[in-house]
């Protein structure tokens, strides 16, 4: 069975009579209140209703027909039969139509279909999950799993800020390095690895070893900030793998388990040490969820928290990127130092992410990082440099700071020196250690399997070389993607570091455009696989624009047809949800959320690199495809 479009049939005519009758049976059974308030609680991976939107999911009052597209499924509210079409219908379109789980998309609605139901009756909420054919183990028609259990509970009880579970709607119940066996049978290649915390992947046997080896020993698992041979294991360790100009002088400042009070430990350090109270961040820098209020916290009413422009080709803040865009992001910065204002009151820190994660996966450029050196040194301004998400080999070297040369007097640090377990920690420069005793406290400081995990990993990181391998793969992995977005207009540019990439979705110039692309690929007969294991078995040369292998993204200057275009956040999530289907796991970044990211761990294979790429290339096609098809839908 084909996939759909909006506005298309699902299957035969005989398979969609089926659906809508079973649909509007069991509609007619509700009362109108409580199917409306149904179809308010259908909602999409940002939370916002898309009922009565061309493509989706609709579950409306009494008698109307719900349509159902790829990724959407439909629901109803039944009485004592759930519909014996729709739930026949349910199974006999299990093809390639649809897979999705529905408990997310229905949880308030859930109170209501309890409450005030016509007739006073008892009814219960009917869903259709339609899976795709040989996806995994389901229940049978009719019958709920225990999964959709947990997810309907996890809705129920959890608040609706909840983020990952709203787009990621599995419950993981075994994990191994990139996999994770959901409840519903169903394997995933995790390319999210805990938002970076997962250098070695889930459950690495080195990592396991060490956590067992401190449960077994008796040794306390809280301990404060007191010193423990575990701790100084992995101070040892970590000091190990320090930048050159920092491991001869540095301290380390252990902060509760979470990256945020980290940051706001490395904000209260810079300021005690210079007595002043700015701070210097830039655009669309994240430093934990908390940090700007840790910071506003301080007690420093005369705080000035100044963000500057973070620079980047494709979106560059003053139109040019390049290195012309780098050097006029520096001026800026030496600018604002530099201000009158300034003169008189220095800021107590700069504090830069070497790579933007969160805010869209940039990586810095190197002589740009080093004029952030020069100028912040020239003037006694400590710099701070995040490494949440950069550290321990994610870039292909094991800090990203060693990429430019640049040593920082300030490192934040957390994520994955935990070897998967909560950690957070602060290395700063010994001179600036002047904090009074009880400045900074925090109850799980010491979290003694944390810092065992987190040895572990460093260790095996260092060891293993990974970071190397990291710069390998990622190079390959870097132009592969962009071969796709030569392919795809929905793609603005790709981007990364290391296994640190971004693929930033756009809106497409046309559908003209679009499918000119498509048939260029099919002229070229360019397929899956082959090669030698690439992926789509692209070309791995440097791209005649610059694109190249070295990391960096592609220049918006050098191709002004793909020149910035509008950021498109529902292309993104519409192929994080389409990744889902094929069993591929990616999240969102960026300022619009439109930039898929992929964090797989350091330990991934070759072979599972061209699982990973395939997959994704798959949704980004059928995501395009599906795109094309609206705008022509909309031509006049």
């Amino acid at each position: 069975m084909t996939e759909t479009a909006p506005g298309e049939t699902i299957g035969d005519a005989q398979t969609t009579a089926a659906v809508t009758d079973g649909v509007a049976a069991a509609a007619r059974r509700v009362a109108p209140a409580t199917a409306a308030a149904l179809a308010g609680a259908i909602v999409d991976g940002s939370g916002r209703s898309p009922v009565g939107e061309p493509g989706n999911a609709v579950a409306d009052v009494p008698g109307n027909a719900v349509a159902d597209v790829p990724g959407k499924v439909a629901v109803v509210v039944s009485g004592r039969a759930v519909g014996a079409g729709l739930a026949d219908a349910a199974v006999a379109v299990a093809g390639d139509a649809t897979i999705a789980l529905l408990e997310n998309a229905v949880d308030r609605a859930l109170e209501g279909a309890e409450h005030g139901m016509g007739d006073g009756g008892t009814a219960e909420l009917g869903v259709a999950v339609v899976r795709r054919a040989g996806g995994g183990a389901g229940a049978p028609a009719g019958t709920r799993s225990p999964y959709e259990g947990i997810l309907r509970r996890q809705s129920a009880r959890e608040p609706a800020a909840r983020t990952y579970a709203r787009a990621l709607p599995i419950v993981p119940v075994r994990a191994r390095g990139l996999t994770i066996e959901g409840a519903d049978g169903r394997r995933y290649l995790d390319c999210f690895s805990g938002a970076g915390a997962l250098a070695l992947g889930h459950n690495h046997p080195v990592v396991l070893e060490a956590i067992r080896k401190v449960l077994d020993s008796g040794a306390p698992l809280h301990a404060l900030d007191l010193a423990t041979p575990v701790q100084d294991a992995f101070t040892a360790e970590l000091f190990r793998t320090l930048p050159s100009g920092l491991a001869g002088r540095a301290r380390v400042r252990f902060c509760g388990p979470a990256e945020t009070d980290a940051a706001g430990a490395a904000f209260k350090l810079v300021r005690a040490a210079t007595g002043r109270s700015g701070l210097l961040a830039f655009t669309d820098a994240s430093h934990g969820a908390t940090a700007g209020a840790a910071f506003e916290a301080l007690g420093a009413r005369d705080t000035r928290f100044v963000r500057l422009p973070y620079p980047q080709d494709y979106r560059c803040p003053f139109g040019v990127g390049g290195a012309r865009g780098a050097e006029l992001a520096a001026s800026w910065a030496e600018s604002a130092l530099d201000a009158p204002q300034s003169r008189t009151s220095l800021p107590a820190g700069m504090i830069l992410e070497p790579v933007q994660g969160e805010g869209g996966v940039f990586p810095a450029p190197d002589e740009w990082m080093r004029r952030m050196r020069q100028i912040t040194a020239a003037r006694s301004v400590p710099l701070i440099a995040d490494e949440i998400q950069t550290g321990v080999g994610r870039t292909g070297a094991f800090w990203a700071v060693e990429h430019s040369g640049v040593t920082p007097d300030v490192m934040v640090l957390s994520r994955a020196i935990g070897g998967s377990l909560p950690l957070a920690v602060v290395v700063y420069r010994d001179d600036l250690d002047n904090g009074r005793p009880g400045a900074h406290t925090g109850t799980f400081r010491g979290n003694q399997l944390a810092m065992a995990a987190g040895t572990a990993t460093l260790a095996y990181v260092r060891g293993n070389r990974l970071a190397e391998r990291a710069a390998t793969l990622g190079s390959r992995m870097l132009t592969q993607l962009r071969e796709l977005a030569r392919e795809f207009a929905v793609i603005g540019e790709v981007r990364g570091l290391g296994l640190m990439i971004g693929v930033e979705m756009v809106e497409a110039v046309g559908a003209v455009e679009i499918s000119k692309r498509e048939g260029e690929a099919e002229g070229e007969g360019a397929g899956r696989g082959g090669g030698d294991g690439g992926g789509r078995g692209r070309d791995e040369g440097p791209r005649a624009d610059g694109g190249g292998a070295d990391g960096v993204g592609l220049e918006a200057a050098a191709d002004p047809a793909r020149g910035p275009r509008a950021a498109a956040p529902e292309l993104a999530a519409a192929v994080q949800r389409e990744c889902l289907r094929r069993g591929l796991i990616v999240e969102l970044g960026g300022r619009h959320g439109s930039v898929v990211r992929l964090l797989p761990p350091l330990t991934i294979s070759d072979e599972q690199a061209t699982a990973v790429l395939d997959r994704l290339a798959d949704a980004v096609e059928a995501v395009a495809r599906g795109h094309a098809h609206g705008h022509q839908q909309r031509q006049p």
